[in-house]
């Protein structure tokens, strides 16, 4: 186990996501439509992610930047990780910007709403003469926690013991007493072609009965799915999920309790749209509902990753929905933040001038309902 550390304790609460959106509204001059409320908490319409990088110091300063600035601007009280995301480097520059938020007393913990991932293999990029298979053989496999049979064919792993170990390390990583959310990081995906749907379901359990015992010591406190096809295909497909029958399994491994089953992630944008447009979910008698129709019947909130495409949509033509509107990333990030039932789209960040660029989109307020109705007629060509 690591070596004991000072943690932050504590998580995001409603009375401390209310003190942020004072601080951004009041302190910042950001629109309060800026913030979604979700089970309580208020969360901002952009939160950030730390995907892209390489596993270097330089890349860390940069992160740890970003999210230092992001958070302070107002714009942003939400931030998205996962533990494989630069070999852990990512969380570490998290916890780095926390401690030094913390310090510089520009926020308190509970203001924060932090998410991570596991599942996926990874190695601690601190070490780099260690690589990642050499890593799971020495770490996992040789002393027996995992054998060779748990990675699948896309080096994901959802043996209970190695989901605990990387909730522990994810953690220390970030120096956190609690994670408000884990996901399960594009599991199905990962797996469907290697075990029946009925194995898969059943490891999924169990990796769900892991985040209720860490919700029960009060070390996470939600957890999820961060897929990337599983929602967004038509129902039949080989990769194809019900969110209902997900939803189900975890009422299943805490019934008679509240479970802490409440959040998806997935890609939206304007070139993978399926989130808003495909068909392909039921919830009880109501058929033919997108993902997030279904979400929003089934209180699971969403967050969205690749809002530019990693950038590639930038360099597409984006029809004018709104005559405000002249900045690209604006144009894109502002249709998805103003979906229904999108709490926010997470934004890759590192350079300081994409940081400023970025958070400017906050001083916008997402569109109204019968805006975004006209928005997407326009884009869709229907108008």
């Amino acid at each position: 186990m690591p070596n004991e550390q000072v943690l932050i304790e504590g998580f995001a609460t409603e009375k401390g996501t209310s003190r942020y959106v004072r601080y951004a509204v009041n302190g910042k001059g950001k629109p309060e439509s800026h913030f979604r409320i979700f089970d309580g908490l208020n969360l901002s319409s952009l939160g950030m992610g730390t995907y892209l990088g390489d596993a270097t110091d330089y890349e860390d300063e940069a992160i740890e930047n970003a999210i230092y600035e992001s958070i302070k601007s107002g714009a942003m009280n939400v931030i998205d990780t996962a533990i494989n995301y630069r070999a852990m480097k990512s969380e570490k520059s998290v916890g780095r910007a926390l401690m030094r938020l913390i310090r510089d007393r520009i926020i308190s913990r509970d203001q924060i709403f932090i998410s991570t991932k596991n599942g996926y293999i990874t190695n601690d990029g601190d070490f780099p003469a260690i690589g990642m298979m050499e890593y799971m053989q020495k770490m996992y496999i040789s002393p027996g926690l995992i054998s060779q049979n748990d990675i699948s064919a896309s080096y994901n792993v959802l043996n209970p013991t190695y989901i605990e170990r990387c909730i522990d390390r994810s953690l220390y990583n970030m120096k956190l007493s609690t994670i408000d959310l884990v996901y399960v990081h594009n599991s199905f995906e990962s797996w469907y072609q290697d075990v029946t749907k009925e194995e898969f379901l059943e490891m999924l359990r169990k990796v769900f009965q892991v985040y209720e015992r860490y919700r029960s010591k009060n070390k996470i406190r939600y957890y999820g799915m961060a897929t990337w096809t599983c929602f967004r295909v038509p129902y039949g497909s080989s990769e194809y999920l019900s969110l209902e029958e997900i939803v189900k399994l975890a009422q299943s491994v805490n019934e008679g309790k509240s479970n802490g089953f409440r959040f998806i992630q997935l890609p939206y944008n304007l070139a993978y749209s399926e989130a808003l447009l495909l068909k392909n979910q039921n919830v009880g008698d109501e058929k033919n509902l997108s993902i997030l129709e279904a979400a929003s019947k089934l209180n699971i909130g969403v967050f969205t990753s690749i809002p530019l495409f990693q950038g590639r949509l930038l360099h597409t033509k984006i029809p004018t929905y709104n005559s405000d509107l002249t900045d690209p990333v604006a144009k894109l990030v502002q249709v998805v933040r103003s979906t229904p039932s999108v709490i926010a789209p997470l934004l890759g960040q590192k350079r300081p001038e994409h940081v400023e660029q970025n958070l400017k989109i906050a001083d916008t307020p997402p569109m109204q309902v019968e805006e975004f109705r006209n928005a997407i007629k326009v884009l869709l060509g229907k108008t």
